[in-house]
């Protein structure tokens, strides 16, 4: 496709140009290529150049941005390159209105740091949002593949490892400062604080050396020293990889989803005792009457105690079939459920003083209830196939079996041994999960909430599990490529750091971080070379993107954002 000019001459002797937008078609009977006129231009002397721009300017939206900047580009200019522009100028209007960036940089002054570190700390958030990557291939896609606001040269992995050692050193007061202003600049009401752990794991092949650490995980002197671990090393995994090394990692979120702290534990660090560190750590935060909410790993009657020091509260799940008599009393009680929202049916229970002073919720959904002895059907079905003939064995084989079963939890939960030895399906223990089917038991200390808000809230603290699915699945969380323990606290930062950042954004938008990454990565920031000097100049905002911005409360990106004169 090209543009055809022709001439006509007048009767006066004059030249007329016309110009047409033609392309070259093969004819198969003449055997020729022939010219077809697509549209007309009209006089070359009248041409509607302004007309002409509109049609350039809505052909380029229809190309990738570094197509349409190279094809909107003046003759005498060369289009030498184009980056990606609007995840990382959002990102950054974010940090800056959450006031990260003069935080830190109050707190580099009078130290003999790089000047940039702020800048290396946050393009590392941005890695993490929008490109996850190793330090090392990071500092890659810093100098060619976006555009980061203050950091136009080239940055080394050295100098984004010495970013990272800075920040684990501030990571509690700068905490705290970003709660704050995040609090602030979203109006967080932070009545229920969920907290959840989840591990992540190592492709390594031995574990880290065992070191002296502290109560809260730390590395500790001798005299301090509370027990003797390393940082990776083997524990119970919520990966299913018990095979290899892992940390265990924490975090706290509001009932927004918004995640205000997280932590990061030796591998081996149980549940149980983590939430009384985490209240502790929180102890001195602008925080207003608070209910901790926590599933049934942090349920122990310590942590009950520890959690109603200063007026706190707390909704915690309690364990179906363990051996609490709490429990048991709870869900024998009759009483009438209550239909809130969605298909939950919720009934509280209130015990005598003498067994328990909390409130017991029963939670029960027929939806689940259903799935459950599906599942359990599923289960005796196998186990009766498994176990079928197996009286006509002998007795070192028939043990073996039992072997083989107990290995898979989905079918010793309903096997049962007679005295004789003999393997029976246990008609009681098949009842008595009957009764259990679509069922979960809540307690809290809370003597105000209603039983749908203490329902409710324990659903939101599925927003820590899905802070868990992004934080491995958007942002890489996993693989960590980092083995120094200061490093690998520092990595788990700044993947808060950017969780943070994607969170706000979702909650504005209301719409998720994928889609909105994908249309904001389409805004381009092209470099342009001439006689006179380069300037670089931004693709035009399309109307999702200016949506986007307006939602956020965030200006356009300025049009021409450098001009740099030629050297004579």
């Amino acid at each position: 496709m090209y543009v055809k000019r022709s001439t006509r001459r007048t009767g006066d002797g004059q030249v007329i140009g016309y110009l047409q937008l033609a392309h070259n078609e093969w004819d198969p009977v003449a055997k020729a290529s022939k010219t077809k006129v697509l549209y007309s231009f009209g006089r070359e002397d009248q041409l509607d150049v302004a007309g002409i721009r509109r049609l350039v300017a809505a052909l380029s939206r229809l190309l990738e941005p570094a197509d349409a900047l190279a094809a909107t580009a003046p003759a005498e200019l060369v289009f030498t390159e184009s980056r990606p522009l609007g995840g990382s100028f959002v990102l950054d209007g974010l940090w800056r209105r959450l006031g990260i960036d003069a935080a830190m940089h109050r707190m580099l002054a009078g130290t003999r740091m790089d000047e940039r570190v702020e800048r290396i700390v946050f393009a590392l958030v941005a890695n993490r949002a929008l490109a996850p990557s190793s330090k090392l291939a990071a500092t890659r896609w810093i100098e060619h593949d976006v555009v980061i606001d203050g950091l136009e040269c080239a940055v080394v992995d050295e100098a984004c490892y010495r970013a990272m050692d800075w920040l684990i050193k501030v990571e509690p007061e700068l905490s705290r400062i970003v709660y704050d202003n995040t609090a602030n600049l979203l109006n967080l009401e932070v009545d229920l604080l969920f907290f959840d752990t989840t591990s992540t794991y190592f492709e390594i092949e031995d574990a880290d050396t065992p070191i002296g650490r502290d109560e809260r995980g730390m590395p500790a002197a001798d005299e301090a020293a509370v027990k003797e671990t390393g940082f990776r090393t083997w524990g119970k995994s919520k990966d299913s990889r018990p095979d290899l090394p892992q940390i265990v990692v924490g975090m706290a979120v509001t009932r927004d989803g918004i995640p205000v702290r997280c932590w990061a534990w030796p591998g081996n660090t149980a549940d149980n005792a983590l939430i009384r560190q985490v209240k502790d750590d929180m102890r001195d935060w602008s925080l207003s009457r608070v209910v901790w909410v926590a599933d049934r790993g942090f349920a122990s009657a310590e942590n009950r105690r520890y959690l109603q020091r200063a007026g706190g509260h707390y909704i915690l799940g309690e364990k179906l079939r363990g051996d609490s008599p709490e429990a048991r009393a709870a869900l024998s009680r009759q009483g009438r459920y209550k239909t809130v929202a969605g298909n939950m049916e919720v009934k509280e229970v209130r015990l005598d003083a003498d067994l328990a002073d909390d409130r017991f919720v029963v939670c029960f959904n027929p939806d689940a209830a259903v799935r459950d002895a599906k599942i359990r059907a599923r289960m005796v079905e196998l186990l009766e196939e498994t176990i079928a003939g197996s009286d006509k064995l002998s007795r070192p084989e028939r043990a073996r079996l039992e072997g083989v079963i107990s290995t898979k939890p989905g079918l010793k939960r309903y096997l049962r041994t007679t005295p004789g030895g003999l393997l029976r399906v246990d008609k009681k223990k098949i009842s008595a999960e009957e009764n259990l089917d679509g069922k979960f038991l809540l307690r809290t200390s809370d003597p105000k909430l209603s039983a749908e808000d203490i329902a409710l809230g324990y659903k939101q603290l599925l927003e820590v599990e899905r802070g868990w699915r992004d934080m491995k699945q958007v942002i890489d969380l996993r693989p960590v490529y980092h083995r120094h323990e200061e490093r690998i606290r520092a990595h788990v930062l700044l993947c808060w750091l950017a969780l943070l950042l994607i969170r706000i954004v979702e909650t504005t938008t209301d719409a998720t971080w994928p889609t909105i990454r994908q249309e904001l990565q389409r805004l381009h920031l092209g470099t342009f070379t001439g006689p006179a000097g380069s300037f670089r100049q931004r693709t035009q905002l399309t109307a999702a993107q200016q949506k986007i911005l307006n939602a956020l409360g965030l200006p356009q990106p300025r049009r021409v954002h450098e001009v740099t004169p030629s050297t004579p």
